[in-house]
């Protein structure tokens, strides 16, 4: 006979200490108290009390960790974790990673202090609540009392938590694949943000797992003319010769583009309403997922958004330069297209140089590591439905994917049907449900018993 002390929910039981979830809101808010908003080229407060906070929580329960800065308070930590047991000999480390940087936050449009982690009407609000304190709470929570319960994964998992991810990651995961290289190329496989969160289509649940992500391209598009006086006739204006370019790119319609991870959603949204997804009812099929169409939407295509506008010094000088901010995001397989187009709507005498330009990534949405994912949501939500998506953003596995590995975004969460969750992305009171935190951890719990 099995001794019943060896299931993990028995144990769980016996000592609140060994529950994933017991301490996941605690941290969650332990985490969002501390401010690390990331002005991108401004000054900021940087992430290294956070990291050293993680740091601590680890070295409690017996993980040693490492802090890499890339500038002073732009702190990353790295830690290695199991691979004591028989590991399947075909099989590297397990990268998990979240970020410890959160966009800004302006106090006055919040209903709650954006860095008080307060506990309200069953959520906890704040900056980072769902991007993505949240998952490093999770992380940290199943992790710590895993360790103290002495169930230690065979295969080794390499936890990463980095700083400058909301600005391109090039002073955190980029930094790391410097001077961290030897740990992270032991990877064959990463898990992080953002995935693993419900949507609610014809009244089943949907978990979507990140198995895509964008290209970015951050561009700043200059025109140069000639200077004059705002009174007198002058056909070389810098300010037209930007504005007409701005309008032009803001104003084009992308065509719709499918790739194989969008196909598969695609299908999945398709067969509950009946039908078969095509390019042409890609759209269609997108609504319904209610709020999550805003980002579901902008990934059936390429997209460019002008975003900032600079020129001049008073009203009646016409200046030698105007200058614009323009975020593009490319499809995978999609990227001579896009640049292609981007040059034809700039048009001549426009130049582009990219704050951040990095690449799109698609891996199969198959393999150990999907099955485990797969298995660990329906273990907690038997009626649920589970599929790939491709990420309008970009997140730290653009870096870590330089190095070969399959990532995947899986941050496990079940929201209410009415909450709109991918609008607190970056928005006014971010806030997650406290079950939806308690759920996550003991999905991820089960995660790691079958990587």
């Amino acid at each position: 006979m099995s001794d019943p002390m060896s299931d993990p929910s028995l144990q769980a039981a016996s000592d609140p200490r060994h529950d994933p979830a017991a301490e996941v809101v605690e941290l969650c808010r332990d985490l969002i108290r501390i401010d690390t908003s990331n002005y991108g080229e401004e000054e900021g407060p940087g992430e290294r009390k956070a990291a050293e906070l993680v740091a601590s929580l680890l070295d409690e329960v017996g993980i040693e960790s490492r802090l890499h800065e890339s500038e002073p308070g732009r702190t990353s930590l790295i830690a290695t974790w199991g691979g004591s047991g028989a590991a399947r000999p075909d099989q590297g480390a397990l990268l998990l990673h979240g970020h410890l940087d959160v966009v800004p936050a302006a106090p006055e449009d919040w209903q709650v202090d954006p860095f008080s982690g307060e506990v309200r009407d069953g959520y906890v609000w704040g900056r980072g609540a769902v991007d993505m304190k949240d998952f490093d709470a999770m992380l940290l929570s199943v992790v710590r009392a895993r360790a103290r319960a002495g169930r230690v994964p065979d295969r080794p998992v390499v936890l990463c938590f980095t700083a400058d991810e909301e600005a391109g990651g090039h002073k955190g995961a980029e930094h790391l694949l410097g001077v961290a290289r030897d740990e992270l190329e032991q990877c064959t496989e990463a898990v992080g943000e953002v995935g693993g969160f419900s949507t609610t289509v014809r009244g089943r649940r949907m978990y979507l797992i990140e198995a895509a992500e964008k290209g970015m391209a951050w561009m700043k598009l200059t025109a140069r003319g000639r200077a004059g006086h705002g009174s007198m006739i002058n056909r070389d204006n810098a300010v037209t010769e930007l504005a007409a370019a701005v309008a032009r790119i803001g104003a084009h319609d992308w065509p719709v583009r499918l790739t194989p991870t969008m196909k598969t959603l695609l299908a999945a949204v398709a067969e509950l309403a009946g039908t078969e997804a095509t390019p042409e009812n890609a759209e269609a099929l997108v609504e319904e997922f209610g709020g999550a169409a805003r980002m579901l939407g902008a990934v059936l295509r390429n997209t460019t958004n002008p975003t900032m506008l600079d020129a001049g010094y008073k009203v009646n000088v016409i200046p030698t330069e105007a200058s614009a901010h323009v975020d593009g995001r490319f499809l995978p397989g999609f990227e001579d297209e896009f640049f292609a187009t981007l040059a034809e709507l700039c048009g001549d005498g426009i130049d582009i140089d990219y704050v951040s330009k990095q690449q799109p990534w698609e891996t199969p949405y198959d393999g150990d590591l999907v099955d485990a994912m797969s298995r660990s949501i329906l273990a907690e939500d038997p009626d649920a439905i589970v599929a790939p998506y491709l990420m309008s953003g970009g997140t730290d596995a653009k870096h870590f994917n330089k190095l070969g590995m399959r990532s995947y975004g899986f941050a496990p969460l079940r929201l209410p049907s009415d909450l709109d969750f991918t609008a607190l992305f970056h928005g006014v009171d971010e806030r997650v449900p406290v079950d939806a935190l308690e759920f996550g951890a003991r999905v991820f719990d089960r995660f790691l018993d079958d990587i």
